[in-house]
């Protein structure tokens, strides 16, 4: 029983790793699409989306079975706890992905626009905090997740700095309305998404030393 209870485990932490590989790779083609004025692969992404809910779905069955069949304690008590917290920042990262992809459309034909954005900057932090909150789990290192939460603040500048531009670029040029106000929209959802790093960041240090940061400033609920 003890043996089969550490195979639903690995397999439920596996399962994990591979939901955050397939929304690092929706993410990345979302930008891909994005910067490169790529439809069909946008299309591509918007599609893909069906499989993150998929696995979504899944993970969360699998933790609400193993929470009713072995009632664990301790740090697998704190596996699952953070396992099911973490695979909702996953399926909305999955959505923010999707969202990026959606607005390949309405930017096609700006790229010189949105290279003159720090959209493109914001974006490669972003993927890091994410990628770093996952070596996190998978190395069993909270130092990684440290370095998420110092991140965050980065990611948070960025966005103001690019929501200032685009007031300045809208009053400069009106036909540049519409294209800014996407770009907003963007800065906003990568935002969103270094926060979702930020909060995976923290249930692994949750996981690993049974302590709850909250919101990156070092506080510690005993």
């Amino acid at each position: 029983m003890e043996r089969h209870f550490e195979r639903e485990l690995s397999d439920l932490k596996a399962k994990l790793i591979a939901m955050g590989h397939i929304v690092d790779e929706q993410f990345n083609a979302a930008c891909r699409a994005l910067f490169e004025a790529n439809l069909p692969l946008a299309e591509r992404v918007i599609g893909g989306d069906l499989v993150v809910d998929a696995l979504d779905n899944e993970i969360d069955k699998d933790c609400q079975r193993i929470f009713a069949l072995a009632q664990p304690v301790a740090i697998d008590l704190r596996l699952l706890m953070s396992a099911l917290k973490m695979n909702t920042q996953l399926e909305r990262i999955g959505d923010i992905a999707v969202n990026i992809a959606e607005r390949v459309p309405a930017l096609t034909g700006f790229n010189q626009f949105l290279v003159r954005t720090r959209l493109s900057e914001m974006a490669k932090i972003a993927r890091i905090m994410v990628n770093d909150s996952l070596e996190s789990f998978v190395r069993g290192n909270s130092g990684i997740a440290t370095r998420v939460l110092e991140s965050d603040d980065v990611v948070d500048k960025l966005d103001g700095q690019i929501f200032q531009q685009m007031v300045y670029e809208m009053e400069s040029d009106h036909t540049l309305i519409v294209p800014a106000s996407h770009i907003m929209i963007l800065s906003r959802h990568l935002e969103r998404m270094a926060d979702h790093a930020t909060n995976i960041a923290e249930d692994v240090i949750f996981l690993l030393e049974a302590r709850l940061v909250k919101h990156h400033a070092g506080e510690v609920e005993q």
